[in-house]
């Protein structure tokens, strides 16, 4: 899966499952101030993610360290590496 696919495939989840318009989806919005999720949607955040790139997310202080949506990108994508996928 290429970086590109990583981005639409995270952003389709932001759109549908938080209802969170098209406009404001942009790797430096922060998902907390700009996008509004609190720390009950990281929890769906998360099955979503683990669902939609087949992988399993159990490193927590990585999570905690997600402030935007380019982390996100990122994280997806490092495990994706680390998983071999």
């Amino acid at each position: 899966m290429t970086e590109p696919e990583i981005v639409e495939l995270v952003n389709k989840v932001f759109e549908n499952a938080f209802e969170i318009e098209k406009e404001k989806i942009k790797p430096e919005a922060h998902i907390f101030m700009d996008l509004g999720l609190d720390s009950l949607d990281i929890v769906d955040l998360v099955v979503e993610l683990q669902k939609g790139f087949k992988i399993e997310i159990t490193d927590n202080e990585k999570l905690r360290e997600i402030r935007t949506l380019q982390d996100i990108y990122d994280f997806v994508s490092t495990t994706r590496a680390e998983m071999g996928k």
